[in-house]
């Protein structure tokens, strides 16, 4: 099986355990903000991810000194968030409706990265030669980081981490546990961009090191002006 048709599988699976996620939460009697299940703001945060998801994914060629088009799960993330906040801005809403994406986003990415690994060297996601043992090799006889399956196993473990606080009813982090997932996605994401091959915008920071930092700071700011959690645990454990 080719490694574009096992990439699509595996991204069919990714949409799949979200879905299968929101579910779950579903189930467990939480009640997040209704603005994120209305149509108009569904419509900005796929815009907006769909945007940004060709818009960085592309640009991270240009600079790689590649041609063609190409998709960014974090560019997805960055332009959904810019979108919903704009959104949110307009429309006069000033609720954090974020807290129902964060189980979805850590267990999408952890299988959407396993696709990225089974396409080898055509999704220029793999990571920079390596002498460890447990370098792969893509095809072309090079050992290489297996970068795919560190950021899938560590969005995995939050993805893991994320449900055990879920089951223990803890207010904070199902109210603020979208930030969490951004924190923890922006600071692993940053440390994995040092191994891979990506064409350097200033310094020795890729367009992704950049984008991982100020998701990174997006997330502190939003977790360190979170309101109490107590003030809101019976409003999102009923």
């Amino acid at each position: 099986m080719s490694g574009a048709v096992l990439h699509t599988i595996f991204d069919v699976l990714a949409w799949l355990a979200a879905a299968g996620s929101v579910w779950w939460l579903s189930r467990q009697r939480l009640q997040f903000p209704a603005h994120s299940f209305q149509l108009p703001y569904i419509a900005a945060l796929v815009f907006g991810a769909g945007l940004g998801a060709y818009l960085f994914g592309s640009a991270n060629l240009w600079l790689s000194g590649q041609s063609g088009i190409a998709r960014s799960v974090e560019g997805a993330l960055a332009g959904g968030i810019v979108a919903i906040e704009l959104y949110k801005w307009t429309a006069g809403i000033t609720l954090r409706t974020g807290a129902r994406f964060a189980l979805p986003l850590a267990a999408g990415i952890a299988i959407g990265r396993l696709g990225c690994y089974f396409a080898g060297l055509d999704d220029f996601t793999y990571g920079t030669p390596t002498a460890l043992p447990f370098g792969h090799d893509f095809g072309d006889g090079v050992l290489r980081h297996p970068v795919q399956l560190y950021e899938s196993a560590a969005m995995a473990a939050f993805a893991l981490a994320y449900v055990l606080a879920v089951l223990n009813r803890n207010a904070f982090v199902i109210t603020n546990g979208f930030y969490l997932a951004l924190a923890f996605y922006g600071a692993q994401r940053f440390l994995w961009e040092f191994l891979k091959p990506y064409g350097p915008l200033i310094g020795p920071f890729t367009l992704f090191h950049l984008l991982s930092l100020s998701i990174l700071l997006y997330a502190g700011f939003m977790l360190a002006t979170a309101p109490k959690a107590r003030r809101l645990q019976n409003e999102l454990l009923a």
